[in-house]
Protein backbone atom coordinates (compact mmCIF):
# COMPACT_ATOMS: atom_id res chain seq x y z
CA UNK A 1 0.00 0.00 0.00
CA UNK A 2 2.74 2.49 0.97
CA UNK A 3 4.69 1.62 -2.20
CA UNK A 4 1.58 2.15 -4.35
CA UNK A 5 0.96 5.57 -2.78
CA UNK A 6 4.58 6.53 -3.44
CA UNK A 7 4.20 5.52 -7.08
CA UNK A 8 0.93 7.42 -7.37
CA UNK A 9 2.46 10.57 -5.88
CA UNK A 10 5.42 10.29 -8.23
CA UNK A 11 3.05 10.32 -11.20
CA UNK A 12 1.49 13.62 -10.16
CA UNK A 13 4.39 15.26 -8.32
CA UNK A 14 8.10 15.48 -8.99
CA UNK A 15 9.56 12.10 -9.98
CA UNK A 16 11.31 9.87 -7.46
CA UNK A 17 13.66 6.96 -8.05
CA UNK A 18 12.83 3.97 -5.84
CA UNK A 19 16.21 2.48 -4.92
CA UNK A 20 14.78 -0.29 -2.76
CA UNK A 21 12.07 -1.32 -0.35
CA UNK A 22 12.46 -3.50 2.76
CA UNK A 23 10.18 -4.71 5.53
CA UNK A 24 11.59 -5.71 8.90
CA UNK A 25 10.11 -6.82 12.23
CA UNK A 26 8.03 -5.56 13.94
CA UNK A 27 6.25 -4.31 10.81
CA UNK A 28 8.52 -1.44 9.75
CA UNK A 29 8.79 -0.53 6.05
CA UNK A 30 11.83 1.22 4.57
CA UNK A 31 11.56 2.88 1.17
CA UNK A 32 14.88 4.23 -0.10
CA UNK A 33 14.64 6.88 -2.81
CA UNK A 34 16.51 9.34 -4.90
CA UNK A 35 14.31 12.42 -5.07
CA UNK A 36 14.59 15.67 -6.97
CA UNK A 37 16.99 18.14 -5.37
CA UNK A 38 15.36 20.79 -3.22
CA UNK A 39 16.09 23.81 -1.05
CA UNK A 40 16.28 22.65 2.59
CA UNK A 41 16.22 24.82 5.73
CA UNK A 42 18.14 25.84 7.73
CA UNK A 43 20.30 26.50 4.66
CA UNK A 44 23.49 26.68 6.74
CA UNK A 45 23.15 22.97 7.61
CA UNK A 46 22.30 21.57 4.17
CA UNK A 47 23.94 21.39 0.76
CA UNK A 48 22.54 24.19 -1.42
CA UNK A 49 20.15 23.09 -4.15
CA UNK A 50 22.46 24.42 -6.89
CA UNK A 51 25.28 22.15 -5.61
CA UNK A 52 23.01 19.09 -5.27
CA UNK A 53 22.40 16.21 -7.68
CA UNK A 54 19.94 14.15 -5.60
CA UNK A 55 17.88 14.40 -2.42
CA UNK A 56 18.67 10.96 -0.95
CA UNK A 57 15.76 9.70 1.18
CA UNK A 58 14.72 6.93 3.52
CA UNK A 59 11.02 6.84 4.29
CA UNK A 60 10.50 4.75 7.41
CA UNK A 61 6.95 3.96 8.48
CA UNK A 62 4.78 1.34 10.10
CA UNK A 63 3.28 -1.02 7.54
CA UNK A 64 -0.50 -1.05 7.18
CA UNK A 65 -0.81 -4.64 8.49
CA UNK A 66 0.87 -6.94 11.01
CA UNK A 67 2.15 -4.11 13.21
CA UNK A 68 2.38 -3.81 17.00
CA UNK A 69 -0.78 -3.01 18.91
CA UNK A 70 -1.09 0.76 19.28
CA UNK A 71 1.01 1.55 16.17
CA UNK A 72 -0.56 3.87 13.61
CA UNK A 73 -0.61 2.25 10.15
CA UNK A 74 1.71 4.25 7.91
CA UNK A 75 3.01 6.29 10.87
CA UNK A 76 6.57 7.66 10.85
CA UNK A 77 9.25 5.84 12.86
CA UNK A 78 11.33 8.50 14.68
CA UNK A 79 14.74 8.50 16.40
CA UNK A 80 16.59 6.20 13.97
CA UNK A 81 20.18 6.83 12.92
CA UNK A 82 20.47 6.31 9.17
CA UNK A 83 23.63 6.70 7.15
CA UNK A 84 24.33 6.03 3.50
CA UNK A 85 27.49 5.34 1.56
CA UNK A 86 27.27 6.10 -2.16
CA UNK A 87 30.10 4.50 -4.17
CA UNK A 88 30.82 5.27 -7.81
CA UNK A 89 30.85 1.87 -9.57
CA UNK A 90 33.47 3.03 -12.08
CA UNK A 91 35.96 5.03 -9.97
CA UNK A 92 35.34 3.66 -6.47
CA UNK A 93 35.00 7.23 -5.15
CA UNK A 94 32.70 7.35 -2.12
CA UNK A 95 30.37 9.73 -0.34
CA UNK A 96 29.28 9.11 3.27
CA UNK A 97 26.20 10.94 4.52
CA UNK A 98 23.98 11.05 7.61
CA UNK A 99 20.29 11.18 6.71
CA UNK A 100 18.45 13.62 8.96
CA UNK A 101 14.74 13.97 9.71
CA UNK A 102 12.91 16.19 7.21
CA UNK A 103 9.28 17.12 6.64
CA UNK A 104 7.54 18.18 3.43
CA UNK A 105 4.03 18.22 2.00
CA UNK A 106 4.51 15.12 -0.19
CA UNK A 107 6.08 12.42 2.03
CA UNK A 108 5.62 14.22 5.37
CA UNK A 109 8.29 13.01 7.84
CA UNK A 110 11.26 11.18 6.30
CA UNK A 111 15.03 10.93 6.65
CA UNK A 112 17.03 12.62 3.89
CA UNK A 113 19.95 14.70 2.76
CA UNK A 114 20.89 16.66 -0.35
CA UNK A 115 23.97 15.08 -1.96
CA UNK A 116 26.40 15.71 -4.78
CA UNK A 117 27.25 12.39 -6.41
CA UNK A 118 30.92 11.35 -6.27
CA UNK A 119 31.28 11.37 -10.05
CA UNK A 120 29.18 11.92 -13.14
CA UNK A 121 25.39 11.74 -13.03
CA UNK A 122 25.72 9.27 -15.92
CA UNK A 123 27.67 6.76 -13.77
CA UNK A 124 26.16 3.88 -11.82
CA UNK A 125 26.45 3.83 -8.04
CA UNK A 126 26.35 1.24 -5.27
CA UNK A 127 24.35 2.53 -2.31
CA UNK A 128 24.53 1.14 1.21
CA UNK A 129 22.05 2.25 3.87
CA UNK A 130 22.90 1.57 7.52
CA UNK A 131 20.09 1.63 10.08
CA UNK A 132 20.83 1.93 13.80
CA UNK A 133 18.08 1.59 16.39
CA UNK A 134 17.61 4.49 18.81
CA UNK A 135 19.63 4.34 22.01
CA UNK A 136 17.97 4.22 25.43
CA UNK A 137 18.81 7.92 25.78
CA UNK A 138 16.53 8.77 22.85
CA UNK A 139 13.77 6.22 23.31
CA UNK A 140 12.38 4.63 26.46
CA UNK A 141 10.54 1.31 26.20
CA UNK A 142 7.64 0.22 28.38
CA UNK A 143 7.62 -3.24 29.90
CA UNK A 144 4.85 -4.52 27.61
CA UNK A 145 7.02 -3.68 24.57
CA UNK A 146 10.14 -5.34 25.99
CA UNK A 147 8.21 -8.50 26.92
CA UNK A 148 6.88 -8.88 23.37
CA UNK A 149 9.63 -7.32 21.19
CA UNK A 150 12.78 -7.05 23.29
CA UNK A 151 14.87 -4.14 24.45
CA UNK A 152 15.18 -2.39 21.08
CA UNK A 153 12.72 -0.79 18.71
CA UNK A 154 14.28 -2.86 15.92
CA UNK A 155 17.54 -4.57 15.05
CA UNK A 156 20.32 -2.75 13.24
CA UNK A 157 20.32 -3.35 9.48
CA UNK A 158 22.43 -2.77 6.40
CA UNK A 159 20.79 -2.70 2.97
CA UNK A 160 22.91 -2.71 -0.18
CA UNK A 161 21.85 -1.84 -3.72
CA UNK A 162 24.08 -2.20 -6.78
CA UNK A 163 24.33 -0.21 -10.00
CA UNK A 164 21.82 2.53 -9.18
CA UNK A 165 21.63 5.13 -11.92
CA UNK A 166 20.60 8.60 -10.73
CA UNK A 167 20.79 10.35 -14.13
CA UNK A 168 17.05 10.84 -14.69
CA UNK A 169 16.38 12.06 -11.16
CA UNK A 170 19.50 14.29 -11.13
CA UNK A 171 18.28 16.00 -14.32
CA UNK A 172 14.70 16.40 -13.06
CA UNK A 173 13.32 19.72 -11.84
CA UNK A 174 10.97 20.01 -8.87
CA UNK A 175 7.43 21.10 -9.81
Amino acid sequence: MIFFLSLLFSLFQSPELIIGQEKVPPGIVFIFEGAVKDKIYPASLHLPENQTHVHLEARVNWDDKQIPKGATPGGFIPFLHITATVTNSKSGQQLFVDLKPHINLIDNFHYARNIALPGSIKDNYNVQFNILSPSNIELALHNDWTEKYGKNLLNDYTFYYKRVNFKQIAEAIRN
